[in-house]
């Protein structure tokens, strides 16, 4: 244990639990997960930008969260495979804007999912309203609106972590900078921090869960009343695995961010799900399913190889 009397210049990020043994293969796993989930979402926003056919709100709202993706990946994978491989410290500004932009590209991402199934609720349930209920300045409002409070969301709780006193020990036990454990070294009072973070993350994704489901729940009930049975499987089919995303995402925030008083080492190996898994997900389930998307994605990775030979 390290003990620090003044005032703390670094964290020591202890990684994932029970993986001392481990570390070269996760390694080399984390590797390939990082690599394929910046390739899968940016030839996604290439065949977005360069399909007309994929100018939709949908596909909008998709690149923004592919966008999202890379860089929630890159402000924790990277470092994790750091912790890995090499040293375990981070400085302390390091911590500071690791917090903030995790918290702020989350945030967006938790938004812009719901964002999301409003639009396939009004696609599916409100056929004949949809070109006026989601005109490209209300899609662009919302893309606005979801990077905008994110940000907020963010600053507010990085601003509240780090005006607190860190002075004692310096390791954190996850693998990267998040509220709950880096609250854990504070030398003050965190009862303030942990009820914000119980309303303001907690809640909040839980609220968002909840009108998730609630778009899906008048999703499905419309799927039931559709006469052709291919068409009903494959609208059905395309619903269940967007809510697949949605769970893998929102069932560990729900989990780790509704409990702030009882945080466990635990925890870390469930934030894999929202923070590397689901980010790895999102291009195979929401896109790549999709024929024109995946001629173009095609196109793009032949044209790679025959520049390279």
């Amino acid at each position: 244990m390290h003990n620090i009397s003044s005032v703390l210049t670094e964290f020591i990020l202890r990684g994932i639990p029970h993986t001392k043994n481990l570390r070269l293969p996760l390694a080399i796993l984390f590797s390939f997960i990082y690599i394929f989930t910046c390739l899968g979402n940016f030839f996604l926003m290439v065949a977005v930008q360069k399909t007309p056919a994929l100018q939709t709100p949908m596909y909008f709202f998709l690149t923004n969260l592919s966008f999202l993706d890379i860089c929630l990946s890159s402000v924790t994978l990277p470092k994790l495979l750091g912790n890995f491989l090499f040293a375990k410290t981070i400085p302390f500004t390091g911590c500071v804007c690791q917090l903030y932009f995790f918290h702020f590209l989350a945030s967006c991402e938790c938004f812009l999912y719901t964002v999301m199934a409003y639009d396939r609720y009004l696609a599916i349930c409100r056929p004949l309203y949809y070109s006026n209920l989601m005109s490209w300045r209300i899609c662009t409002s919302f893309a606005f609106g979801c990077w905008l409070t994110g940000s907020l969301h963010s600053m507010t709780h990085t601003i509240l972590t780090f005006s607190l006193s860190y002075c004692g020990s310096n390791e954190i036990d996850y693998f990267f900078c998040d509220i709950i454990p880096v609250l854990k070294l504070a030398c003050d009072d965190t009862t303030i921090n942990k009820s914000v973070t119980l309303a303001n993350i907690g809640a909040i994704a839980l609220l968002c869960f909840i009108l998730i489901l609630a778009s899906y729940i008048h999703i499905l009930i419309a799927i039931l009343k559709i006469k052709t049975v291919d068409a009903k499987m494959k609208t059905f089919s395309t619903c269940a695995s967007h809510m697949i995303v949605v769970l893998l995402f929102y069932v560990p925030c729900v989990f780790i961010y509704m409990r702030p008083y009882s945080g466990s080492s635990v925890d870390s190996t469930i934030a894999i799900f929202y923070t590397l898994i689901t980010p790895l997900l999102n291009p195979v389930i929401y896109s790549l399913r999709n024929k024109e998307v995946k001629v173009v994605v095609k196109k793009i990775v032949k044209g790679i190889c025959l520049h390279k030979t």
